[in-house]
């Protein structure tokens, strides 16, 4: 028996995990669903050690565990199989399987390669796999290569005293029908050595799969049901919870936009891999979201808005002009900005300052004969500390030194300074706290009201439905349904959850 008693974790601003009281006995395949941003990852990499909780309990049979690391969690039988696979690519199967566990078949400091293999081949065995360990994984097709992390987690059967807990991190988004039934017929085999932890947005999967399913929100375990009691609608209806608050989200000042002449319109636009046969059009003054569930293609349209991916078919028009080649800098010459969902990483530079990151994308504003004008950009970066009231001590200020709100709104000020009127968004609210959501919500109206066209990736359904005129649902990257979002008449979150899962 795994158990987690009273789980808290913190990170600024965010409670993840609110007392999460979770347990899976031997042979159980336990379902955990929620929304994005209900809290589940973070519950995944505490189960795995990733992150160690800030209160409560984690036992194993009776005994309480501290995980400073995964590897004292695969030292307890704790393995994970990750969405984005942690396979390397040009390693072969065998290395991948046994990777930092060489040291076992190291011979007079030589690695006995025959052994490995065979080592290999046996694991492979236990996942139904039959193919060379040899070969380079990057030959595999995606799910061989799920099944050889599957393969490489079953490793801790000869490692460990006990029975093992394995996590699947949605270890179907992107397998075809038959290949999901053989992975859940091997699960379900796998049983009578290790209990599984479900993670998926396909609830009719988790249905199929689950012994259990424990349904988050906000942080939350609000159910816990049993498969025979379990019903698509009563745990979407728990993974939503709480009605829309229409002022938060800033209802009231939502206009109409003008409806002809777009900004961005989509012709039939697939790209291989990521969606299909995608159209729309995309108006000054509008709020489009894209919702959908993470593999949806939501993320790979806005990257191929901006520029960053190219099309495999159809047609992209950016203020009438026909899009035939596609890059960042194309991107931002047409006045698209793009507010990334890692802004730590892509949206500011760390060790720059305040009035650096907002002018790094419009330089040449700033230069002439090669010599930066550094009083004009501090004069703008003033500005729009004022206007979007950015807390920092002065536009000096390293940017990776303020709040993740502040930074958010550094990262704005750095595409409408420099006179974007098309704003790409995606999970702009990620990790901000309430008064830092609602300031960015402020600024999606103020931003509408100046004739700038917005499609956004919401953190949630509620965020999607409250700031939105237009909502497109995607499913698996193709086209589901289209709702107009006008306040008093938008959809409902069961209207859109209907369509996503």
């Amino acid at each position: 028996m795994y158990e987690l008693q009273q789980i808290d974790k913190h990170f600024p601003g965010v409670h993840a995990l609110k007392s999460i009281d979770f347990k899976i006995g031997r042979g159980e395949i336990v379902g955990l669903v929620g929304e994005n941003g209900a809290g589940k990852s973070t519950l995944m990499k505490v189960i795995y050690g990733a992150y160690q909780p800030d209160g409560g309990t984690v036992s194993i049979d009776g005994t309480t565990v501290r995980f400073q690391n995964p590897r004292q969690a695969m030292d307890h039988g704790i393995g994970m199989v990750f969405q984005e696979q942690s396979l390397i690519t040009n390693l072969t199967v065998a290395e991948n399987i046994f990777l930092g566990f060489e040291q076992q078949f190291v011979r007079w400091g030589v690695i006995d390669w025959k052994a490995l293999t065979a080592a290999a081949r046996a694991q492979l065995a236990k996942v139904k796999l039959d193919i060379d360990p040899s070969i380079v994984t990057a030959q595999l097709s995606f799910a061989q290569r799920q099944l050889v992390e599957l393969a490489k987690v079953l490793t801790l059967e000869e490692r460990v005293d006990g029975d093992l807990v394995i996590l699947l991190d949605e270890p179907t988004s992107v397998l075809a029908r038959e290949e999901v039934e053989l992975l859940f017929q091997l699960v379900r085999d796998l049983t009578s050595r290790a209990s599984f932890i479900f993670v998926s947005h396909r609830m009719d999967e988790v249905l199929e799969l689950s012994d259990r399913i424990y349904v988050m929100k906000d942080g939350e375990v609000v159910d816990v049901v049993a498969q025979a009691d379990a019903q698509v609608e009563t745990i979407q209806h728990k993974m939503v919870g709480r009605d829309i608050d229409k002022e938060y989200y800033r209802e009231q000042k939502q206009q109409d936009y003008e409806r002809t002449n777009p900004l961005v319109s989509f012709r039939n636009v697939s790209h291989a891999g990521s969606f299909q046969d995608i159209s729309f059009d995309l108006h000054a003054g509008e709020v489009l979201c894209l919702v959908g569930t993470e593999g949806s293609g939501r993320e790979a349209i806005l990257r191929t808005v901006f520029g960053l991916d190219t099309p495999t078919s159809g047609t992209v028009q950016i203020k009438g002009e026909t899009i035939t080649h596609f890059n960042a800098q194309s991107g931002v010459a047409r006045g698209i900005g793009y507010v990334p969902r890692e802004r730590k990483v892509e949206g500011i530079v760390s060790g720059m300052s305040v009035y650096e990151n907002m002018t790094i994308s419009q330089m040449g504003n700033y230069a002439t004969g090669g010599i930066l004008k550094i009083g004009e950009e501090r004069a703008l970066a003033r500005a729009w500390i004022e206007k979007l009231g950015i807390k920092t001590p002065n536009e000096h200020k390293d940017c990776a030194g303020l709040s993740g709100g502040n930074q958010q709104k550094v990262v704005l000020a750095k595409w409408r300074s420099g006179g974007s009127d098309i704003i790409l968004l995606d999970h702009p609210t990620r990790g901000l706290d309430i008064g830092a959501k609602e300031d960015v919500y402020e600024m999606v109206r103020g931003m509408c009201a100046d004739g700038v066209g917005i499609i956004l990736v919401a953190d949630t359904l509620e965020e999607a439905i409250g700031l939105s005129h237009s909502i497109i649902v995607l499913k698996d990257g193709q086209f589901q349904q289209r709702f107009e979002g006008m306040p008093g008449d938008k959809p409902t979150l069961f209207d859109l959850v209907h369509h996503m899962i």
